[in-house]
């Protein structure tokens, strides 16, 4: 374990290695100090901590906008959702000129905005389909589960007698009809209202692709069903989407990867439990590109499900479908942000999406929204140690290399018959062993830069020059992919730093080894962060 630890040291990225701090986004300290204090609501936005938080929104806003146009769908107090952005950002479109003549959103605002009204109420905690990323004009979604027959009507009943006596689930007042009072009274013509609204609105932002993280078909507490999925849909509303059952832990068993010292390698999940009944559905079309044996999903420790998981719906967004994507969990707010946080770094690092943002910005930019705003509970995840919110940025190694990124299929669409010798694509089919790590423990190309004098990382001509002639485009894509990888450690120890110095982490008790507590004291006094003395990480 000691090894592991040297190793994960050792891949904190050029930052820990030159001497100098990563650079931090100013405010992210106060971002995470706030993060770590109080949940997110968006109705508690006044006093000290309703400034904070508006300079936390008032920041994203000013991130979106350097890339791209944008329109606000307003939850001032939560009147939408309570845990939701005050200021939701709908993207319509890249802000450069090129991008906004080939991609450009055909939906109305105002016609969103309605239908989010209209259909809050099917999805559990009234966690709505929310677009969250665009790529390639696509809308990637997130939302909770859909809502079980008992929390749709308590969440009705519950708004009928508050709202003095409108029930914001149907729609205007005005809209309400003796039909309408009929259809309450039966269950099935409930869901085929509000279900059907929540079907309108996956339509109407051209989401076909619906991903369901859950261990369970239905949520069960106290014996009751709480919530449902569309995969158990018993009148199969939503059979004209393609459903997607790839089940991922529950928050419940981070515990595990603290207690282990942080260490994912080697932590397989339980599937015999008995709550566990959601079998992996994935439909053909989608794995046979991808070399993945999913019959074994269930012997997969927690770095390769979560990298088979991630190649998946990138492979999903980056096909020639221009069809958006959905992805949720149960409640929205613990699985559902780090695979769409993951998801927005890939993309990002591939320099496909948030193209100005520095390492910093788009740090700062997915921890406060998609993490922050959008509700996940770090305090009470600390108190339990379920510490889902470190894995995901402390998993950033396991994603640099050319597997994940979305350039490939871009590149192999663009490139010319392939030229008699050794390329690219041969040394990437090289196994590990035979490529030599001169660079970096988690680099893909050490081989072809090894003997370059720029091999501490940077492309260099000589570097050009071992990849045969008239693969120019094949070189190019190498300097992408180092740059990947560089973006994303930065990003990784930029958010190791500023964790250890506001959030900290403790040690699993008992620990002989020291823990990564440990390991993280010396990552930031290497770096410059701190002194000499000592304090509680």
């Amino acid at each position: 374990m000691a090894g592991a630890r040297a190793a994960a040291a050792a891949s904190a990225g050029p930052s820990a290695s030159s001497g100098n701090p990563p650079p931090q986004e100013p405010g992210l300290g106060e971002l995470l100090e706030e993060f770590s204090r109080t949940q997110y609501r968006a109705k508690d936005c006044s006093g000290t901590g309703g400034s904070k938080v508006e300079r936390i929104e008032k920041r994203c806003l000013e991130l979106f906008g350097r890339d791209y146009c944008y329109s606000v769908i307003q939850n001032v107090n939560g009147d939408i959702c309570g845990h939701y952005p005050q200021h939701i950002v709908f993207l319509e479109y890249e802000s450069s000129e090129k991008e906004k003549d080939t991609f450009q959103s055909t939906v109305q605002v105002s016609k969103l905005q309605d239908l989010v009204n209209r259909s809050k109420t099917a999805r559990c905690r009234g966690r709505f389909v929310c677009p969250v990323i665009l790529f390639k004009g696509k809308h990637i979604c997130r939302s909770a589960t859909l809502a079980g027959w008992g929390e749709l009507y308590g969440r009705t009943g519950y708004n009928y007698i508050f709202s003095g006596g409108a029930d914001d689930a149907w729609a205007d007042a005005e809209d309400i009809t003796e039909e309408d009072c009929a259809l309450r009274s039966s269950d099935t013509h409930l869901f085929d209202k509000v279900r059907g609204y929540d079907i309108k609105l996956l339509r109407y932002l051209s989401v076909k692709y619906i991903c369901d993280l859950m261990v369970e078909n239905k949520k069960v507490k106290f014996g009751m069903n709480v919530t449902s999925s569309e995969k158990v849909d018993k009148a199969q509303r939503y059979a004209d989407f393609t459903l997607l059952s790839i089940p991922y832990p529950g928050c419940e068993f981070f515990k595990e990867y603290k207690d282990r010292d942080y260490m994912a390698e080697g932590l397989i999940f339980n599937w015999k439990q008995d709550y566990v009944d959601a079998p992996l559905s994935i439909p053909d079309f989608l794995t046979c590109s991808l070399n993945i044996d999913w019959s074994q999903y269930q012997s997969w420790d927690l770095v390769q499900q979560t990298q088979n998981y991630l190649k998946l719906l990138l492979s999903i967004i980056n096909s020639d479908d221009d069809s958006g994507l959905l992805v949720h969990c149960i409640s929205g707010w613990d699985r559902t942000p780090l695979f769409i946080s993951l998801l927005r770094l890939s993309l990002w690092a591939d320099g496909l999406i948030h193209t100005s943002l520095k390492p910093a910005e788009i740090l700062y930019l997915t921890v406060a929204y998609d993490w922050f705003l959008f509700g996940h509970m770090l305090v009470d995840r600390l108190s339990k140690g379920e510490e889902i919110f470190f894995f995901c940025f402390n998993f950033l190694k396991h994603i640099i290399s050319e597997e994940f990124s979305a350039l490939k299929t871009q590149r192999r669409k663009s490139l010319p018959a392939r030229d008699a010798g050794f390329t690219l694509e041969d040394i990437c089919m090289l196994r590990r062993k035979d490529r030599g790590s001169t660079t970096s423990l988690g680099s893909d190309f050490s081989l072809v830069m090894e003997s370059s004098p720029g091999a501490a990382g940077s492309f260099t001509y000589e570097a050009v020059e071992l990849v045969p002639a008239g693969a120019q485009t094949q070189a190019a894509w190498l300097a992408a992919l180092s740059e990947r990888e560089t973006r994303l450690q930065e990003v990784r120890s930029a958010f190791l730093a500023t964790y250890s110095s506001t959030v900290g982490l403790q040690a699993a008790a008992p620990s002989p080894s020291g823990a990564i507590g440990g390991l993280l004291e010396q990552f930031v006094r290497g770096v410059g962060l701190r002194g000499t003395s000592s304090s509680t990480l």
